[in-house]
């Protein structure tokens, strides 16, 4: 338990059928419900190069994101649909693909999907993504789970009038990433014999890469990691009450730690082939819960 805050409750995450008026993430919640029925407990996010895990679900049910609402993603490697299905044998929500802020949209609109979720009654969010390395020593292929976060966007999706149905005006973010589901987690990476490290992710807003001296400030800030993406979603997360887990694949070393540049074709291709050790691991928290 989380034990700083209490959690929205299912009455206050169920409210009546909304209007055409209401805002994005009221309107995708109500088509979640209407598409998918009763909400699963578990929700994952998949990132660039990590949408095969669909493949695993047992009588999947898809929705691509248009149909619900939510705006499509544009980048390759995120294919922009909602499934639910058995993973682990139990029933789960596989978000593949997100929306950036580098691709024009407000934090709102970013962070509608997890806030849909919440209003819908998901009760634990795992959010994955493609990393660059800040460390010389962690290599392309190294997984990752994330225990804090550096915000460098510039941009908060809690900004503006707040949500008194989801969450608090100011809501505790010392334990952004639950700490009880990690261990979790990590009992789990061990018993599969899944090698996991323990790291910070500094989201910048993009979508160029960073160069060379903002790698060097970032580790020398404490990250680990550097990406664009979750961020955003882990602060909208904790606001509605959701339990958080996220995992980054390194994808590439960061600007300055390697000869190559970056190239988001190979990011992709990188972490479709490191990310089976992912596949186990989510399926594996899936089953036990």
């Amino acid at each position: 338990m989380r034990g700083v805050r209490p959690r929205a409750s299912a009455s206050t995450l169920e409210p009546p059928i909304a209007s055409a008026s209401a805002p994005i993430h009221i309107l995708a919640a109500d088509h979640l419900r209407d598409r998918f029925g009763p909400p699963p407990q578990l929700a994952v996010v998949l990132g660039s190069g990590l949408g095969f895990l669909i493949e695993r679900l047992a009588q999947p049910v898809q929705v691509p994101h248009a149909e619900l609402g939510l705006p499509a993603p544009t980048i390759a490697g995120h294919a922009g649909v909602h499934a639910v299905g058995l993973l682990g044998g139990q029933r789960v929500l596989l978000v593949s693909g997100r929306c950036h802020l580098y691709e024009g949209h407000p934090a709102d609109t970013v962070v509608a999907g997890v806030r849909a979720m919440a209003r819908w009654g998901v009760r634990t969010l795992v959010l994955t993504n493609a990393a660059g390395s800040c460390r010389p020593d962690w290599l392309p292929g190294t997984l990752v789970r994330l225990t804090d976060h550096i915000n460098m966007t510039g941009c908060n999706p809690l900004v503006g009038p707040n949500l008194d149905e989801l969450g608090p005006r100011f809501p505790d973010m010392s334990r952004a990433y639950d700490p009880e589901l990690g261990a979790q987690i990590d009992s789990h990476a061990q018993q599969l014999g899944v090698a996991l490290q323990r790291g910070v992710y500094a989201a910048m807003r993009g979508p160029s890469y960073e160069t060379a001296a903002e790698v060097r400030m970032l580790g020398r800030m404490g990250a680990d990691l550097v990406g664009m993406s979750t961020v955003p979603e882990v602060i909208a997360a904790v606001h509605a009450g959701l339990r958080v887990a996220a995992f980054s694949v390194v994808s590439n070393l960061g600007t300055g730690l390697a000869a190559e540049a970056a190239d988001h074709a190979d990011v992709t291709r990188v972490v479709a082939a490191a990310s089976e050790p992912l596949g186990r691991l989510i399926e594996r928290l899936a089953a036990q819960g």
